[in-house]
């Protein structure tokens, strides 16, 4: 478990509301398969590494995602 006390904040998604929005924080005193951290607005997190953000932002950039954002 990774103190929480340390974590930099980095970005609030929406933050249009008060809701608790997703949020993305990085840890370091984490281990590196677990040094960026996801909330939720439900109290869930994700742990990930650098690497696999980076692998995440560079599929959001190519348009994995796109198909998502159509409306049905």
């Amino acid at each position: 478990m990774t103190s929480d006390h340390n974590m930099r904040h980095v970005a609030t998604f929406c933050g249009q509301c008060s809701c608790g929005c997703p949020e993305l924080w990085i840890d370091p005193d984490a281990p590196d398969e677990k040094r960026v951290v996801i909330t939720d607005d439900f109290g869930q997190r994700i742990q990930m590494s650098v690497g696999q953000l980076t692998d995440l932002v560079a599929d959001v950039k190519n348009g994995v995602l796109d198909e998502l954002l159509i409306p049905s």
